[in-house]
Protein backbone atom coordinates (compact mmCIF):
# COMPACT_ATOMS: atom_id res chain seq x y z
CA UNK A 1 0.00 0.00 0.00
CA UNK A 2 1.01 3.64 -0.38
CA UNK A 3 0.88 5.72 2.80
CA UNK A 4 2.05 9.11 4.01
CA UNK A 5 5.00 8.28 6.19
CA UNK A 6 4.80 11.26 8.55
CA UNK A 7 1.81 11.69 10.84
CA UNK A 8 0.69 14.53 13.09
CA UNK A 9 -1.60 14.13 16.09
CA UNK A 10 -4.54 16.55 15.94
CA UNK A 11 -4.93 16.37 19.72
CA UNK A 12 -1.42 17.23 20.95
CA UNK A 13 0.55 18.07 17.81
CA UNK A 14 3.11 15.24 18.17
CA UNK A 15 4.71 14.09 14.92
CA UNK A 16 6.04 10.60 14.24
CA UNK A 17 6.97 8.24 11.42
CA UNK A 18 4.37 5.66 10.48
CA UNK A 19 7.13 3.73 8.71
CA UNK A 20 8.82 3.20 12.09
CA UNK A 21 5.81 2.52 14.31
CA UNK A 22 3.30 1.04 11.86
CA UNK A 23 0.56 2.73 13.89
CA UNK A 24 -1.74 5.74 13.45
CA UNK A 25 -2.03 6.06 17.25
CA UNK A 26 -0.10 8.97 18.75
CA UNK A 27 2.95 7.64 20.62
CA UNK A 28 2.61 10.43 23.22
CA UNK A 29 -1.08 10.72 24.07
CA UNK A 30 -2.50 7.59 22.43
CA UNK A 31 -5.07 9.50 20.37
CA UNK A 32 -6.22 7.93 17.12
CA UNK A 33 -6.93 11.35 15.66
CA UNK A 34 -4.02 12.06 13.36
CA UNK A 35 -3.36 13.15 9.80
CA UNK A 36 -0.76 12.03 7.31
CA UNK A 37 1.71 14.55 5.95
CA UNK A 38 4.34 14.42 3.23
CA UNK A 39 4.33 12.37 0.04
CA UNK A 40 2.86 8.90 -0.22
CA UNK A 41 5.31 6.01 -0.41
CA UNK A 42 4.97 2.29 -0.95
CA UNK A 43 5.14 0.41 2.36
CA UNK A 44 4.60 -3.32 2.95
CA UNK A 45 6.48 -3.89 6.21
CA UNK A 46 5.25 -3.43 9.77
CA UNK A 47 6.95 -3.63 13.15
CA UNK A 48 6.73 -7.23 14.32
CA UNK A 49 8.17 -9.34 17.12
CA UNK A 50 8.46 -13.10 17.14
CA UNK A 51 7.54 -13.80 20.77
CA UNK A 52 8.34 -17.43 21.57
CA UNK A 53 8.87 -16.97 25.30
CA UNK A 54 5.50 -18.56 26.24
CA UNK A 55 6.71 -21.70 24.46
CA UNK A 56 10.28 -21.61 25.70
CA UNK A 57 9.30 -21.41 29.37
CA UNK A 58 7.31 -24.66 28.99
CA UNK A 59 9.84 -26.49 26.85
CA UNK A 60 11.42 -28.48 29.69
CA UNK A 61 8.19 -29.89 31.11
CA UNK A 62 5.89 -30.11 28.05
CA UNK A 63 6.25 -32.58 25.14
CA UNK A 64 7.48 -30.70 22.09
CA UNK A 65 4.69 -32.24 20.00
CA UNK A 66 2.16 -30.47 22.24
CA UNK A 67 3.72 -27.09 21.43
CA UNK A 68 3.91 -27.23 17.64
CA UNK A 69 0.51 -25.62 17.01
CA UNK A 70 1.42 -22.67 19.22
CA UNK A 71 4.80 -22.34 17.50
CA UNK A 72 3.20 -22.34 14.06
CA UNK A 73 0.57 -19.78 15.07
CA UNK A 74 3.18 -17.36 16.43
CA UNK A 75 5.35 -17.72 13.34
CA UNK A 76 2.38 -17.17 11.02
CA UNK A 77 1.38 -14.04 12.93
CA UNK A 78 4.90 -12.66 12.65
CA UNK A 79 5.31 -13.48 8.96
CA UNK A 80 1.94 -11.93 8.04
CA UNK A 81 3.10 -8.56 9.36
CA UNK A 82 6.44 -8.62 7.58
CA UNK A 83 7.25 -7.11 4.19
CA UNK A 84 10.28 -5.86 2.30
CA UNK A 85 9.44 -2.33 1.16
CA UNK A 86 9.86 0.34 3.81
CA UNK A 87 8.94 3.87 2.93
CA UNK A 88 9.53 3.23 -0.76
CA UNK A 89 12.93 1.59 -0.22
CA UNK A 90 13.63 -2.09 -0.80
CA UNK A 91 14.83 -3.97 2.29
CA UNK A 92 16.94 -7.16 2.34
CA UNK A 93 15.56 -10.66 2.70
CA UNK A 94 16.66 -10.92 6.32
CA UNK A 95 17.69 -13.78 8.60
CA UNK A 96 14.82 -13.13 11.03
CA UNK A 97 12.22 -13.78 8.32
CA UNK A 98 14.03 -16.89 7.11
CA UNK A 99 14.33 -18.31 10.63
CA UNK A 100 10.63 -17.77 11.36
CA UNK A 101 9.63 -19.41 8.08
CA UNK A 102 11.86 -22.43 8.72
CA UNK A 103 10.65 -22.78 12.30
CA UNK A 104 7.03 -22.76 11.12
CA UNK A 105 7.59 -25.50 8.57
CA UNK A 106 9.82 -27.53 10.89
CA UNK A 107 7.12 -27.46 13.57
CA UNK A 108 4.58 -28.64 11.01
CA UNK A 109 6.76 -31.54 9.86
CA UNK A 110 7.60 -32.46 13.46
CA UNK A 111 3.93 -32.55 14.39
CA UNK A 112 3.13 -34.90 11.52
CA UNK A 113 6.06 -37.18 12.33
CA UNK A 114 5.15 -37.35 16.01
CA UNK A 115 1.55 -38.24 15.19
CA UNK A 116 -1.47 -37.97 17.52
CA UNK A 117 0.40 -39.52 20.41
CA UNK A 118 3.52 -37.42 20.07
CA UNK A 119 5.56 -40.60 19.66
CA UNK A 120 9.33 -40.79 19.81
CA UNK A 121 11.39 -43.14 17.70
CA UNK A 122 13.41 -45.84 19.40
CA UNK A 123 17.03 -44.76 19.83
CA UNK A 124 18.13 -47.47 17.42
CA UNK A 125 16.02 -46.11 14.56
CA UNK A 126 17.95 -43.87 12.19
CA UNK A 127 16.55 -40.85 10.34
CA UNK A 128 14.59 -41.84 7.26
CA UNK A 129 14.03 -45.47 8.36
CA UNK A 130 10.54 -46.89 8.28
CA UNK A 131 8.81 -49.65 10.17
CA UNK A 132 8.01 -52.91 8.32
CA UNK A 133 4.46 -51.66 7.72
CA UNK A 134 5.82 -48.47 6.09
CA UNK A 135 4.65 -46.14 8.86
CA UNK A 136 6.71 -43.35 10.35
CA UNK A 137 8.56 -44.51 13.48
CA UNK A 138 7.97 -41.18 15.22
CA UNK A 139 10.51 -38.43 15.73
CA UNK A 140 14.20 -39.04 16.28
CA UNK A 141 16.61 -37.28 18.61
CA UNK A 142 18.13 -35.47 15.62
CA UNK A 143 14.74 -34.18 14.53
CA UNK A 144 13.91 -33.00 18.03
CA UNK A 145 17.31 -31.29 18.27
CA UNK A 146 16.71 -29.56 14.94
CA UNK A 147 13.35 -28.10 15.93
CA UNK A 148 14.57 -27.15 19.40
CA UNK A 149 17.63 -25.42 17.92
CA UNK A 150 15.44 -23.37 15.60
CA UNK A 151 13.08 -22.53 18.45
CA UNK A 152 15.79 -21.35 20.84
CA UNK A 153 17.63 -19.25 18.24
CA UNK A 154 14.78 -17.90 16.10
CA UNK A 155 14.94 -14.46 17.72
CA UNK A 156 18.55 -14.11 16.55
CA UNK A 157 17.83 -15.36 13.03
CA UNK A 158 20.21 -18.29 13.38
CA UNK A 159 19.49 -21.59 11.65
CA UNK A 160 21.30 -24.94 11.70
CA UNK A 161 23.84 -25.47 8.94
CA UNK A 162 22.59 -27.27 5.83
CA UNK A 163 24.67 -30.32 6.75
CA UNK A 164 22.87 -30.58 10.12
CA UNK A 165 19.30 -30.77 8.76
CA UNK A 166 17.92 -34.30 9.35
CA UNK A 167 16.76 -36.06 6.16
CA UNK A 168 13.06 -35.98 7.00
CA UNK A 169 13.36 -32.24 7.75
CA UNK A 170 14.68 -31.38 4.27
CA UNK A 171 11.07 -30.59 3.39
CA UNK A 172 10.95 -27.89 6.08
CA UNK A 173 14.14 -26.23 4.85
CA UNK A 174 12.95 -26.36 1.25
CA UNK A 175 9.43 -25.05 1.87
CA UNK A 176 10.76 -22.25 4.08
CA UNK A 177 13.07 -21.20 1.25
CA UNK A 178 10.19 -21.23 -1.23
CA UNK A 179 7.93 -19.21 1.07
CA UNK A 180 10.56 -16.60 1.82
CA UNK A 181 11.79 -16.26 -1.76
CA UNK A 182 8.32 -15.97 -3.29
CA UNK A 183 7.24 -13.37 -0.73
CA UNK A 184 10.42 -11.43 -1.40
CA UNK A 185 9.88 -11.81 -5.13
CA UNK A 186 6.46 -10.14 -4.82
CA UNK A 187 7.90 -7.04 -3.17
CA UNK A 188 10.92 -6.91 -5.48
CA UNK A 189 8.55 -7.03 -8.45
CA UNK A 190 6.54 -4.15 -6.98
CA UNK A 191 9.76 -2.21 -6.39
CA UNK A 192 10.85 -2.80 -9.99
CA UNK A 193 7.58 -1.34 -11.25
CA UNK A 194 8.87 2.03 -10.03
CA UNK A 195 12.59 1.31 -10.55
CA UNK A 196 12.78 -0.65 -13.83
CA UNK A 197 15.85 -2.84 -14.31
CA UNK A 198 15.63 -5.43 -17.11
CA UNK A 199 18.60 -7.45 -15.82
CA UNK A 200 17.14 -7.65 -12.34
CA UNK A 201 13.73 -8.61 -13.77
CA UNK A 202 15.23 -11.49 -15.77
CA UNK A 203 17.07 -12.81 -12.72
CA UNK A 204 13.94 -12.42 -10.61
CA UNK A 205 12.05 -14.53 -13.14
CA UNK A 206 14.70 -17.26 -12.92
CA UNK A 207 14.47 -17.19 -9.11
CA UNK A 208 10.69 -17.55 -9.29
CA UNK A 209 10.97 -20.50 -11.69
CA UNK A 210 13.45 -22.25 -9.40
CA UNK A 211 11.26 -21.63 -6.35
CA UNK A 212 8.23 -23.07 -8.13
CA UNK A 213 10.26 -26.16 -9.02
CA UNK A 214 11.22 -26.73 -5.37
CA UNK A 215 7.62 -26.13 -4.34
CA UNK A 216 6.43 -28.77 -6.82
CA UNK A 217 8.70 -31.22 -4.99
CA UNK A 218 7.07 -30.24 -1.67
CA UNK A 219 10.39 -28.73 -0.61
CA UNK A 220 12.10 -32.12 -0.56
CA UNK A 221 15.46 -31.06 -2.00
CA UNK A 222 18.96 -31.03 -0.57
CA UNK A 223 19.26 -28.25 2.05
CA UNK A 224 22.23 -26.83 0.12
CA UNK A 225 19.96 -26.37 -2.91
CA UNK A 226 17.34 -24.60 -0.79
CA UNK A 227 20.04 -22.35 0.67
CA UNK A 228 21.36 -21.53 -2.81
CA UNK A 229 17.88 -20.37 -3.84
CA UNK A 230 17.67 -18.10 -0.81
CA UNK A 231 21.19 -16.79 -1.42
CA UNK A 232 20.27 -15.89 -5.01
CA UNK A 233 17.33 -13.82 -3.77
CA UNK A 234 19.49 -12.17 -1.11
CA UNK A 235 22.16 -11.29 -3.69
CA UNK A 236 19.56 -9.85 -6.06
CA UNK A 237 18.29 -7.66 -3.24
CA UNK A 238 21.83 -6.51 -2.51
CA UNK A 239 22.28 -5.59 -6.17
CA UNK A 240 19.16 -3.41 -6.13
CA UNK A 241 19.77 -1.87 -2.71
CA UNK A 242 23.50 -1.18 -3.00
CA UNK A 243 23.81 -0.99 -6.81
CA UNK A 244 26.38 -3.78 -6.65
CA UNK A 245 26.81 -5.49 -10.06
CA UNK A 246 28.90 -8.26 -8.49
CA UNK A 247 25.89 -9.24 -6.38
CA UNK A 248 23.79 -9.67 -9.53
CA UNK A 249 26.47 -11.89 -11.06
CA UNK A 250 26.63 -13.90 -7.82
CA UNK A 251 22.85 -14.40 -7.86
CA UNK A 252 23.02 -15.82 -11.38
CA UNK A 253 25.94 -18.08 -10.51
CA UNK A 254 24.06 -19.56 -7.57
CA UNK A 255 21.11 -20.36 -9.82
CA UNK A 256 23.37 -21.93 -12.44
CA UNK A 257 25.15 -24.05 -9.83
CA UNK A 258 21.90 -25.76 -8.90
CA UNK A 259 20.81 -26.56 -12.47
Amino acid sequence: MEVRGERECTECGTRWSYFETGSVACPDCGSLRSVGTGERRRHTDAPAELDLNPVLVRLDDTPLADLVDEIKAECRSYLRKRGFIRGGDLAPLDDAYLAAAELRHAADVYGRLAGPGGGRADATIRDGDRSPEGASPGVTDDEEWYLTSLLRAADTGERPDASEVPPRMHEARGLAAVEAVLEYRTDVSTYLDEHPDPEASRTLGAIRDRAKRVDALDGDVAPAEADALVAAAVELGRYLIADDPEALASARERLEDTE
